[in-house]
C-alpha cells in the first residue's frame, strides 16, 4: 500500500533484500573467522567474531525496521478519496 508518498510493501522488500544481503556478508565473515582461528590468527579472528557480533545487531535492527514499517504502514492506510 502507499501511505504518505511512500508504498511501504516496496519499502519492506527493500529492507528485507538488505537483510539478506547482510545475511550473506555475515556468513562470509563467519568462514574467514575460522579460516583464521584454524590458521593461528588470534586477533584477527578476535576483530573477525566483533564484526560477526556488529552483523547480527545490523540484521536485528532490520528485522525491526520491516515491522516498524508494516505497522507504521497500517497505522497510516487511512487515506481517503474525495470526489471533487
Amino acid at each position: 500500500m502507499c501511505s504518505n508518498g511512500v508504498n511501504t510493501l516496496q519499502l519492506r522488500a527493500t529492507i528485507e533484500q538488505i537483510n539478506e544481503a547482510v545475511a550473506l556478508t555475515r556468513r562470509w565473515t563467519h568462514r574467514s573467522y575460522h579460516s583464521a582461528e584454524n590458521g593461528l590468527l588470534p586477533k584477527t579472528a578476535g576483530a573477525l567474531q566483533q564484526v560477526q557480533s556488529l552483523l547480527d545487531e545490523a540484521r536485528a535492527l532490520l528485522d525491526e525496521a520491516g515491522e516498524l514499517a508494516e505497522r507504521e504502514g497500517t497505522a497510516a492506510d487511512t487515506a481517503s478519496v474525495q470526489l471533487v
